[in-house]
């Protein structure tokens, strides 16, 4: 039996993927076979894509997804043939119609979420949620820095925020994303970055903030190490500009004894516990109506080409799905 999946051959431009026939694949040991109904689009799909992020070729790229379990593999208890999942994180290998899994790697979903919203909020959602509870644990009354504030992630760390009780200075690219972030929760916007330092300071009345949240990367850096106030955290999640350079750690020194860090998924939410409490704290923001799930684009799974060429062009806002 055969399914189809967008396929790689060679790293490059959104032109290498290819809606291919390959084999069925089956679930073996600790594994689930999925049905997928949605599969999330995000940036990381273009990092393994032009080979920023390594991986053998030929490759199915793709880290999030939500559908129906058809099959289950020896050992596999906490799930059946049925089940409602979703999951994000590694392996690559959603943009498929079927695909194999491991199955510690899956969260049931909840019968109020459907499939198209599960598949856009997972990965985006899961990295707010480490980002706001975790990496920095936001409180009430702080005032945060925001970099893409009306993308995926960023419309999600709005909302979120906001709930929590800060305040989001909100960075964007256009008036019309401005506008867009500022539905979403974010109190203040900033369109583009050459006088962000600035604008963050008459914002803040001078006292600057305690964390950016930067998922630009190269272009944006050294801007956001200046938004910060001393002792303050910078967290660099994301590289949509390209990576960041090397950087002299006695800058973080001059700059007021500052902090910098590079988090991932995968790190929290190494174990199936981890998993669980992420998602758990997730889905009770989204169903509580806190958070919506904003799916703004929608593109057939075999016209993933063209879904990578808007993401990259900055067409996109909110999340976007693929269906298969």
């Amino acid at each position: 039996m055969t399914t189809k999946a967008i396929r790689m051959h060679a790293i490059g431009g959104p032109e290498v993927m290819k809606w291919e026939q390959v084999p069925t694949p089956e679930a073996g040991p600790g594994e689930a076979l999925v049905r997928h109904e949605a599969v999330g689009l995000n940036y990381i799909d273009v990092y393994f894509r032009t080979g920023l992020y390594k991986t053998a070729l030929p490759a199915t790229p793709g880290m999030e997804g939500a559908g129906t379990v058809l099959a289950v593999g020896a050992g596999v208890v906490d799930l059946k043939a049925g089940d409602r999942v979703a999951y994000a994180g590694g392996p690559i290998g959603a943009y498929a119609t079927e695909r194999v899994i491991p199955a510690d790697r899956l969260v049931k979903l909840p019968d109020d979420i459907d499939f198209k919203t599960g598949a856009a909020m997972m990965l985006q959602g899961m990295t707010a949620q480490y980002l706001l509870r975790r990496t920095f644990r936001v409180d009430k009354g702080q005032t945060i820095l925001v970099h893409a504030a009306a993308g995926g992630v960023g419309l999600i760390l709005c909302q979120w925020a906001k709930h929590l009780g800060a305040v989001v200075i909100g960075v964007v690219s256009t008036p019309e994303k401005a506008k867009i972030a500022e539905a979403h929760g974010a109190a203040h916007t900033v369109v583009g970055h050459a006088h962000l330092a600035a604008e963050v300071k008459k914002i803040t009345g001078g006292k600057m903030v305690p964390v950016v949240y930067d998922s630009v990367g190269k272009d944006t850096f050294n801007a956001s190490l200046d938004c910060l106030a001393p002792l303050g955290l910078m967290v660099s999640y994301g590289n949509a500009s390209g990576p960041v350079p090397p950087v002299d750690v006695s800058l973080l020194g001059a700059k007021g004894s500052l902090f910098l860090t590079r988090p991932g998924l995968a790190t929290y939410t190494a174990t199936h516990g981890d998993l669980l409490a992420v998602t758990a704290d997730l889905f009770e923001v989204v169903r509580s109506g806190a958070v919506k799930i904003e799916v703004n684009q929608t593109f057939p799974l075999a016209d993933a080409a063209a879904a990578h060429a808007a993401l990259e062009a900055r067409r996109t806002t909110g999340s976007t799905v693929l269906i298969p």
